[in-house]
C-alpha cells in the first residue's frame, strides 16, 4: 500500500473567499435554535452565573414571567458566526474577530425559538487585509426582534 501525505488545510467544506469577494447586503442565516432547560444549564456552567432570574423558574413566575429568563451573553452568542457558514468560507482567510456589539430589544426565556441572520453591512479595504462588519439580527418565533447589533472580523484579502 502506497503512502499518500494528507494536507489537512485542503480538507474544506466550502470554496474559500477572501475580503474581495464579499458584498454588503450578503447574508448568512445561522441555524434556529429552540432555547431550552439544558441551554439555559448549560450556560449557567459555562458562565457561572448564578442569579436565580436566570435558573429558577419559580423566582421567574413570582416576578410575573412566564419562565425563566434567558441573560444577555446567552442570547448574543446565538449570533456565533461559527453555527454557520461564514467561518468556512473563511477558513484561508479569516485572521481576527475583532470586534462585537449587542442591543438587547426584547426578553427571550426557555421555549421562544430563535432565528439569526448575519449580514455584511461594511468592507473596509487595508493594504493585505480588510474588515468585514456585519450586522446581527434576532427575531423569535413571533418575529419579534429580540437582539441586534455588529461584528467586525480581519480577512486576508485574496494571494496575489
Amino acid at each position: 500500500m502506497s503512502k499518500t501525505s494528507f494536507d489537512p488545510t485542503s480538507h474544506q467544506m466550502c470554496e474559500q473567499r477572501y475580503f474581495e469577494d464579499f458584498a454588503v447586503g450578503e447574508k448568512f442565516l445561522l441555524p434556529s435554535r429552540t432555547m431550552t432547560d439544558a441551554l439555559f444549564a448549560a450556560f449557567q456552567l459555562a458562565s457561572g452565573d448564578n442569579h436565580p432570574i436566570h435558573y429558577d423558574v419559580e423566582y421567574c413566575r413570582a416576578l410575573g414571567m412566564p419562565h425563566m429568563l434567558a441573560h444577555g451573553f446567552q442570547v448574543a452568542i446565538q449570533t456565533a458566526a461559527g453555527a454557520g457558514l461564514f467561518p468556512h468560507v473563511t477558513e484561508l482567510s479569516m485572521k481576527a474577530f475583532i470586534e462585537q456589539s449587542s442591543r438587547f430589544l426584547a426578553p427571550v426565556y426557555v421555549g421562544d425559538t430563535l432565528y439569526c441572520t448575519l449580514e455584511i453591512a461594511e468592507l473596509k479595504p487595508g493594504r493585505t487585509t480588510g474588515t468585514v462588519k456585519m450586522s446581527t439580527k434576532i427575531v423569535n418565533q413571533n418575529n419579534v426582534t429580540v437582539m441586534d447589533g455588529t461584528q467586525t472580523y480581519l480577512l486576508k484579502k485574496r494571494p496575489a
